[in-house]
């Protein structure tokens, strides 16, 4: 299918082109008008968070949107006449602005918000809406209310969980993009054969993004995911036309016409592109198995991007190499070479995996210890979301974050919400139960300040303020939710009904949640991809290796996020600041870091099962497959290493850590996993490697092996024989 479907790209290659140059405008364009924005949706029904969410919407509608703090700062003092008198004046043409349920002076006579030493107030806007369904314009209108107060010199800066913030391309994708051609430059030695992944992967991240802005209009899709998608995109498309092109160039050096190279690679390397992506694919959909609508809409950005980079590998990509035809290494800036020379001679990739195959335990040995010592970190690794202490260095929600913290306490920053409802026991028993509910509260280990008990208008439900100690993001605020939970509100009478929530709590019982359910997540991608293997490749030992090799991958690059994310080592060089592992980021990770690796298994198990097939010699046929594959795979991984890099440049905190991850966790499996692991296992398998029941193999689904037309003499063995290795008479 994929043979004929490059012949029909080649045969109608403009065609082909224009078609998908009208597809991205049109989708591009289309999405800037009418495309939705996006937000953050931590909400995670099941959880006691939202049902103290649920509550505040029966019972207090005008406490149950998002706050935005509004802290003011003044050396002269924020109690002076002037700057009182522009706050109050501030915060009234702002109650009376559309989207906005009620105001908070830092002066009011019950709670009043100036700091001890006069210098620091806040002041709250509680909008009608949460955080997803704000409208822009309406935290911009409440924010500009307060110009006149900026205008006496006072500083005036905005925080709090309204200010979900719109993500976006930061320049980090273009550096990306400047790396990528470098490192196709000195791959191919080619202008042409640079270009081609060039053009292929910014088409398609086009088409994949329009059609992200227009999906946001229809679900809510987090900050992240634009940005996040985009890196993914941007890596894959260029990581899959690489190696279909290099493919391609193998047919133009064999002395095959561009009419039939292209199609065989496509047959080939197209063929292990599409199980590969499909994998990837299949991976990052399976987080809507969590049932938790933020992390699944997040997968599906980047699922979307995977998959028009797929359909342009399979369409636009055959129809490029098409109109360049023979001419695709014109304006060399180097001399082509291909290591694998249709296996004509000796390189030095096939000298390093003989090398491994006369020694594959020392080295099997040495690279589990290596991955195993830098998974260590990830024992320690402790979810959560981080809070606005952990924004960008100059931002407004940092600025507002450091004034609260060093006026009134960093608990200040995230306050905790506490719903009791006491139905039909009158208002005058509620207002004595919630007293001494907040008497008990205050009682409690980790608990900074519990105000008042405000009543509803019926006199049956109370809401209670509870400020921690500690910082919404410190381990020990996350303890104080479990031991309220636990303790002082199990103790209440059973006919009152008491929840913990506001944005704090819904962070700790989204990391809660998503803890529990990792391991069968993870167990459920990790059987899909051995089932895929499986049909593929017809081996039992080849699924189990790579689902093993690419946990230990994974957990390398996870335990090197806790070190640096976590425990914040060197994160100054990335300017990211220490604090918990974002709660949704390990299972993002492993969906996207399982399927890409899977990229490289599949297109060097590939070559090799290729020769096997040929030659039936199990160890020739690794070193033959490595030395045709080794050279497109580092080459592969530096261009995903380099775009997924650059992003550590971007302002989100959340970008940084998968732009780091993903970096890592290639790097590591185009290296240690490819060049080590690979062939020192499939040494001491031999031909084992390739053995499969004869029961399961009726059972299984056949894919007819793809047939390469290709005469290529063997390897002379100048080497000694690897062990599985079997010379043919």
């Amino acid at each position: 299918m994929l043979r004929a479907l490059g012949s029909l790209s080649v045969r109608h290659r403009w065609l082909v082109i224009v078609v998908w140059l009208l597809l991205v405008g049109g989708v591009l364009v289309t999405g800037r008008s009418i495309g939705g924005s996006f937000s953050n949706d931590l909400s995670v029904e099941g959880t006691d968070s939202q049902a103290a969410y649920d509550a505040l919407v029966t019972t207090f509608p005008e406490m149950s949107g998002d706050g935005m703090q509004v802290a003011i700062h003044d050396d002269r003092g924020v109690a002076s006449a002037p700057v009182r008198g522009a706050v109050e004046d501030a915060l009234a043409e702002v109650s009376s602005q559309d989207g906005v349920a009620v105001v908070q002076s830092p002066y009011g006579p019950q709670q009043q918000m100036v700091s001890p030493d006069g210098t620091t107030a806040v002041a709250t806007v509680r909008f009608t809406d949460r955080a997803v369904d704000i409208d822009t314009g309406e935290i911009a209108a409440a924010q500009t209310a307060f110009d006149e107060v900026e205008g006496l010199g006072t500083q005036v800066e905005f925080g709090g969980a309204a200010l979900s913030g719109e993500s976006g391309p930061s320049g980090s994708e273009v550096i990306g993009l400047a790396a990528a051609v470098l490192v196709l430059l000195i791959a191919f030695g080619s202008v042409f054969a640079t270009v081609v992944p060039l053009l292929t992967a910014v088409l398609a991240l086009g088409l994949g993004m329009g059609t992200v802005e227009l999906l946001a209009e229809l679900t809510p899709i987090g900050t992240a995911g634009p940005v996040v998608a985009a890196m993914i995109g941007l890596g894959v498309g260029i990581d899959y036309a690489l190696l279909i092109v290099t493919r391609h160039r193998e047919g133009l050096a064999a002395g095959l016409p561009a009419a039939e190279s292209i199609p065989l690679a496509m047959a080939t390397a197209g063929r292990s592109v599409l199980v590969a992506g499909t994998t990837v694919v299949i991976a990052i959909l399976s987080l809507y198995l969590i049932g938790i609508p933020f992390v699944a809409t997040l997968g599906l950005a980047s699922a979307i991007t995977v998959a028009t980079t797929l359909l342009a590998s399979i369409t636009l990509l055959p129809a490029l190499l098409g109109v360049f035809g023979d001419r695709l290494d014109r304006f060399r800036v180097r001399r082509a070479r291909l290591d694998h020379d249709g296996g004509a001679r000796v390189s030095g990739w096939h000298r390093w995996t003989r090398h491994v195959q006369r020694r594959p335990w020392p080295y099997l040995v040495g690279a589990l210890t290596l991955l195993a010592v830098m998974a260590i970190p990830l024992l320690s690794l402790r979810l959560g979301t981080a809070d606005d202490g952990s924004a960008p260095e100059g931002s407004t929600e940092r600025a507002a974050y450091d004034l609260v913290a060093d006026g009134f306490g960093a608990g200040w920053t995230g306050p905790l919400l506490v719903t009791a409802e006491y139905a039909g026991d009158g208002p005058e028993q509620t207002q004595r139960s919630a007293a001494a509910l907040a008497s008990a509260i205050a009682d409690v280990d980790g608990v900074a300040q519990v105000s008042p008990p405000v009543l509803n208008d019926t006199g049956d439900t109370a809401v209670l303020t509870v400020v921690p100690t500690g910082a919404p993001d410190d381990q020990a605020t996350e303890d104080l939710v479990h031991r309220l939970r636990d303790g002082v509100l199990r103790d209440q009478p059973a006919s009152a009904e008491l929840h913990v929530g506001g944005p704090t709590a819904t962070s700790i019982d989204l990391a809660d949640r998503l803890g529990d359910r990792m391991g069968w997540f993870m167990g459920f991608v990790v059987g899909l991809s051995f089932l895929l293997l499986l049909v593929e490749f017809r081996s039992i030992f080849v699924p189990i290796k790579a689902a093993l090799m690419n946990l230990l991958s994974v957990g390398a690059a996870y335990g090197a996020v806790v070190a640096v994310f976590q425990w914040g080592w060197l994160s100054g060089l990335i300017g990211a600041e220490p604090g918990p592992v974002e709660s949704f980021a390990p299972m993002m990770l492993f969906a996207v870091l399982f399927g890409l690796s899977m990229d490289y298994e599949v297109f060097l198990l590939s070559r090799v099962r290729e020769e096997y097939l040929r030659t039936d010699d199990a160890g020739g046929a690794v070193a033959d497959g490595i030395a045709a594959t080794a050279r497109v795979i580092t080459a592969a991984a530096s261009v995903m290493v380099v775009v997924f890099a650059s992003f550590l440049l971007n302002d989100e905190r959340v970008v940084n850590l998968f732009g780091f991850g993903l970096a890592v966790a290639i790097g590591i499996d185009a290296t240690v996993v490819r060049l080590v692991l690979v062939p020192a296992l499939m040494a001491v398998a031999g031909r084992r490697a390739w053995y499969l029941p004869r029961w399961l193999d009726r059972l299984l689904p056949r894919l007819r092996p793809v047939q390469v037309d290709l005469e290529r003499p063997k390897v002379p063995e100048q080497a000694a024989q690897g062990p599985g290795s079997r010379t043919r008479r």
